[in-house]
């Protein structure tokens, strides 16, 4: 999983609530196991007409925002169904932070085990930050620091210690259980050295 400090962009505003993980990823694109190519199916009922031809007023279909790497959007992100592949279509298209007023469960959690960091902040910060956004200014995401820098004015964001610690040293499932490697061998020697039966 690719380490997450700061982040710079100018951020793609989606002003709509409870934008469930269908819109982010529909049904017909979870066939596939596989975290890379899904970026063609993120927000599609958004994003294309009936005949598959781009939406040109869609937010990430217009410059800047088609290089954005943060997402501000309304409360609520991610409802609906636990799919994983939520997280992954996002990343795929190059979304590495979320900020938005509240969040599922599901989805938050899948969020940091994907390396995306999904912020929350109160509803009035969420919009000066669209406001932002619509004016094509750059904003920067400080993670050590848990603040995101917007011109002259600073937000702090909270998180979960653990949390951060993932994101910033890149550590998914499997790269919590590798950093207790030297563990897991010096306990299976001396099994095998009491139990040579097991």
């Amino acid at each position: 999983m690719t380490p997450f400090k700061t982040l710079t962009s100018i951020p793609a505003a989606l002003r709509i609530i409870n934008i469930d993980t269908d819109m982010i990823i529909p049904k017909q694109f979870l066939r596939t196991i596989k975290r890379t190519g899904l970026a063609s199916g993120l927000f599609y009922e958004m994003r294309f007409d009936e005949q598959g031809n781009k939406k040109p007023d869609f937010v990430l279909h217009r410059e800047p925002y088609t290089q954005s790497s943060i997402l501000v959007a309304g409360e609520n992100f991610g409802c609906g169904s636990s799919r994983e592949h939520a997280p992954w279509a996002l990343l795929d298209f190059g979304i590495r932070c979320i900020i938005a007023p509240s969040y599922s469960d599901i989805f938050f959690n899948n969020c940091f085990k994907n390396g995306i960091l999904p912020i929350i902040l109160p509803q009035v910060d969420v919009e000066e930050l669209m406001n932002r956004a619509d004016e094509k200014l750059e904003i920067t995401v400080n993670l050590p620091d848990q603040k995101i820098i917007a011109g002259n004015k600073v937000y702090d964001f909270d998180m979960d210690a653990f949390r951060k610690h993932c994101l910033i040293n890149g550590l998914d499932d499997i790269g919590l259980t590798l950093e207790k490697e030297n563990f897991i061998s010096t306990y299976e020697e001396n099994r095998s050295k009491e139990r040579p039966w097991v």
